[in-house]
């Protein structure tokens, strides 16, 4: 277990902000609250998955609903602490840990913040290693562990647990109907899951990665050089497009927030479109109509020139893109890992389409 220190905070940010593939909403705003409180001289520690007993019970903490919206409301590290302390509420028994669902976007800061508030260490895992926008697209529903309860909060009085659902696609529906009456954005603390089932099921380490990921592109940056390349080598991508945005469509609809946005070539890539759509995180690309890389590919939309990610809630006509594939986490690249968090998840009649095939990766 170790501590993470306050300026490993902006490099998780830079990383959570990639690996969400412009979803997971913006961790600014996660950041600057946990900066507060480091202020304050609070401390935050990170726990390495194997540190965990078998029988410790660690609480999967997220911010759940529209990008969008997450962007006009202010993170709030008590407001996460209510939706755990609800679930120890309910369960009449207290976390010995928390952990995020997905390192991707302000979620890889969430665990943290409740850490920050209720001093429960960190546990350095996920269940993604990227951003997904549904309760079933995670490594433990893939292993067919329990989904629920499900305990939400929000920032007025509200306090929900679904004690039980049908299937992990039930869960979905009602946690989203409820997240879309309280404001389309809330507190999270999902199924409890024992040290034993993040040990075998979880995503190992990914925090660190983000951290690590993030430390390279600020790195780069301050040298003047080229960041999207250092993001590249750093995440084992690959570069697909470089452009300007032309267009995009977008209306949060359900808790979420989709659309479509077109990007045209400049450079070697001038004459060409790159077509990219997105259910809260990028799912599908085209090049000039044909597709090219699917989910669960991360796709990612990075500023050319600081390589920052590019949300799909703040996607704008004029920015100068590069468009970045990075390989999935191998559990989400098994048959069933497909079935959960593949194209077809999203609508998208085709199969999986992967750009890292020839590798090996």
């Amino acid at each position: 277990m170790r501590q993470i220190e306050q300026d490993e905070l902006e490099s998780l940010a830079t990383g959570a902000s990639i690996l969400g593939s412009g979803g997971g909403g913006a961790p600014y705003i996660f950041q600057i609250n946990l900066q507060n409180l480091y202020a304050d001289g609070v401390r935050v520690k990170l726990m390495d998955p194997s540190d965990l007993a078998d029988d410790d019970l660690v609480a999967v903490v997220t911010m759940m609903g529209s990008p969008l919206v997450g962007q006009e409301r202010l993170a709030d590290a008590e407001i996460g602490a209510k939706a755990l302390r609800a679930m120890e509420d309910f369960l009449g028994r207290r976390f010995s840990a928390v952990m995020t669902m997905e390192v991707g976007g302000g979620n890889a800061f969430q665990p943290l913040l409740v850490g920050a508030v209720t001093g429960l260490p960190v546990v350095d895992a996920d269940a993604m290693g990227r951003a997904f926008p549904e309760a079933q697209m995670n490594s433990f529903a893939i292993a067919d562990l329990p989904m629920s309860p499900l305990s939400i909060a929000d920032i007025r009085d509200n306090e929900i647990v679904v004690t039980r659902a049908a299937s992990w696609k039930w869960l979905e529906r009602l946690s989203r109907k409820v997240c879309a009456e309280l404001g389309s954005v809330a507190a999270t603390c999902k199924a409890p899951r024992t040290g034993a089932e993040v040990k075998a099921y979880a995503i190992p380490n990914t925090t660190s990665q983000a951290i690590a990921l993030g430390q390279e592109v600020r790195r780069a940056r301050a040298a003047h050089e080229d960041p999207v390349a250092a993001a590249l080598v750093a995440a084992k991508g690959k570069l697909l497009f470089r452009g300007k945005v032309a267009d995009v469509q977008r209306q949060a609809t359900e808790g979420f927030l989709r659309g479509t946005t077109r990007v045209e070539g400049i450079g070697d890539d001038r004459g060409a479109v790159f077509d990219v759509a997105f259910q809260n995180e990028f799912a599908v690309g085209w090049r000039d109509g044909k597709i090219v890389v699917t989910t669960p590919d991360l796709i990612c939309l990075l500023d050319t020139e600081s390589g920052e990610a590019i949300g799909t809630e703040s996607l704008r006509y004029g920015q100068r893109v590069s468009v970045v594939a990075l390989p999935a986490s191998p559990v989400l690249r098994t048959p069933k890992g497909i079935a959960h968090v593949g194209p077809r998840a999203f609508g998208h009649d085709t199969d999986y389409i992967t750009v890292f095939e020839e590798q090996g990766q």
